[in-house]
């Protein structure tokens, strides 16, 4: 059987979002799939899209081969390096996870970007330049 990793997609109209799913190849774009490795919504800014990197590796390492819009997720996601890392034992299981972890995903970045209030923004940069200003009266 031939296995693709690729996007089904999914939303209403002129709103697309994706499944990156394991599918045989032989489907339909929207047909029955394998397993759900994660999603894409392409219609924010920055783009979200989140992927089980472990369960990726382990297709990839069956044999499923990525479409281009599914690999170029999947390298952003880290899945390809860290597949490639194991492979060649140049790291470890957990040095892998901690190098993915340290990076953060796009997901958490937008989180920490919405949970801060732009009242407070304001209040830090007019600290800021209320530090600025008085180091500069000082020399």
């Amino acid at each position: 059987m031939a296995v693709k990793i690729r996007l089904m997609r999914t939303g209403a109209r002129n709103q697309p979002s994706y499944r990156i799913v394991v599918v045989d190849s032989r489907r339909k774009r929207d047909g029955k799939y394998i397993e759900n490795l994660g999603y894409y919504d392409p219609k924010t800014d920055p783009f979200i899209y989140k992927v089980n990197i472990d369960r990726a590796i382990y297709w990839l390492n069956n044999g499923a081969i990525p479409t281009t819009t599914a690999k170029s997720l999947l390298r952003k996601a880290g899945a390809l390096e860290k597949r490639h890392f194991l492979k060649f034992g140049i790291k470890t299981e957990k040095e892998t996870a901690i190098s993915t972890s340290e990076s953060g995903s796009p997901i958490e970045t937008l989180e920490e970007n919405i949970e801060q209030n732009p009242e407070e923004k304001k209040e830090e940069k007019i600290e800021e330049t209320n530090e600025e200003e008085n180091n500069e009266r000082v020399n």
